[in-house]
This record gives C-alpha cells, structure tokens and sequence, in this order.
C-alpha cells in the first residue's frame, strides 16, 4: 500500500478520566503513537506523520457505528477492560465485524491488546482467561525468527496489561513471539493482519494510573500493585512495534 493511510481506531473502550484528561481517548493516543513513529522512521520521502489520517469509532456505546470499508485503508481495534470473549451485543457486532474485514483483502488489521484477541476469536481459535494469571507493566517477551523481521529487534519490551489470552494461533498466521506467561504474544499474516497482545501505545503515567485504580477496586493485591508498580516506568518498545505497524501498511 502507498500512504497516506486512513486508519480507522475502533475504542473498545473508554480510558480512565485521569488518562483521557492527560492523553485523549484511544484514538487520540493512537493517533499521536503512530504520528511519531512515522516521523521516527527517518524516511519523509515514504511516510511522515501527515501521511497518517485516523478516524475514531466508538465501538460500545455507538455499536452501529462503523467505517465504511471502502473508506478506511486499516482497521486498529484497541484494548478494553472487557471480556473479549463475552457475549455483549457490541462485542458481538464487533466480531462481525472483524469477520468482514478479514474476508476482503484490501483493508488490513492491526490488534493491540483486546483486539489482538478479538480478531483470534473471530479467526475461530480459543480465547479466555488464563490460569497463569496476570501480566503486568513493561517486560519482555521473545520473537520468533519472523517476530524478529516483522519489529527489527532481538526481543520486545512492552507495557502488559491482561489475564486474556488468545490460546493458540490461528491457521494461516504467523507467531511472532511469546512469554512464559503467555505463548500467543503477536500474529502477522502479510497483507491481512497484524497484532500484539500488550500496549505499545501506553506510556508509565497511563500504566501507574490503571495499576493504582485496580488496586484500590481490590483487583489487583498489594504483592502484584507493589510488583507492577517496579516496571511501569521502564524503557519499552511502543515506538518499534508502532513502526513495525507501518512497514506492515507500507507492503
């Protein structure tokens, strides 16, 4: 594809009030994510932030309201707070979704977090609660020899946010790597899709503020808050996985 590129966020989600007074709603904070990385790229004569034209979608509480495939060259599905493998007529509508655009081979995907797992389940494979628990804050996971290709590094860091998973690859996609904690980390297949299961597009003060809201809900203990809170200021890779969704665009 040649840019300019018209991405489409769908918002699965709203983020929390003190996140979205700092950095926007998920579009806003994708929007700026994929900006700079075009930018970092070093290659104006390719692409630069003003190639990169996002529309936002609320996905859950306007859940008939989608682009037109015909007017969007990418389609981004953020991460939620939700149950991707729930039953909500919104999430429902979302699968379907996802199910359209993978039947056409123009428009291509790119999954972060619940939407890496959306578009497993709507590509027939497993997702749910893992019973290993909770993977938190910025760490590592290791890359296969394409994961290595498709992000440019040795390994990934990225800040971690889940106790979903997508439980195997679907048929046809590419692993990219995996954790011990998680063995279904980024799926790629050329031309099609594209996702990863933390948060590029997060950054410590969003990562400190969720951590801190879920442990005063009681979510999260005060050993999993006190070992989360060590990694969330961390460096991490959301720049390389963002550039890594560009080149996938640029095929």
């Amino acid at each position: 594809m040649k840019p300019p590129f018209r991405i489409a966020v769908l918002e699965a989600d709203t983020p929390l009030p003190e996140v979205v007074e700092q950095f926007g709603k998920y579009g806003d904070i994708f929007e700026r994510l994929l900006k700079t990385a075009a930018d970092a790229l070093g290659q104006p004569d390719v692409i630069s932030s003003k190639d990169i034209q996002v529309s936002k979608w609320d996905v859950v509480d306007k859940e008939d309201s989608y682009p037109d495939l015909d007017q969007v060259d990418a389609v981004l599905i953020s991460g939620s707070k939700h149950n991707s493998f729930d039953d909500k007529s919104w999430i429902l509508k979302l699968v379907d979704f996802t199910k359209k655009v993978l039947a056409q081979d123009r428009v291509r995907l790119i999954g972060v977090c619940f939407g890496h797992q959306i578009i497993g389940r709507a590509m027939g494979v497993k997702v749910g609660r893992s019973d290993k628990g909770w993977e938190l804050a910025v760490l590592p996971f290791s890359l296969t020899a394409k994961g290595k290709e498709i992000f440019q590094k040795e390994s990934i860091n990225i800040h971690q946010l889940h106790r979903d998973i997508v439980y195997e690859y679907p048929p046809g996609v590419e692993a990219l790597g995996q954790s011990p904690l998680c063995s279904t980390q980024a799926m790629y297949a050329k031309g099609r899709l594209i996702t990863v299961q933390g948060h590029p597009e997060f950054n410590d003060r969003m990562m400190k503020f969720v951590i801190e809201a879920r442990h005063k809900q009681g979510i999260f203990d005060d050993a999993l808050y006190e070992d989360a809170s060590k990694r969330a200021g961390n460096p991490h890779d959301g720049i390389a996985i963002a550039q890594a969704f560009l080149r996938f665009l640029l095929e």
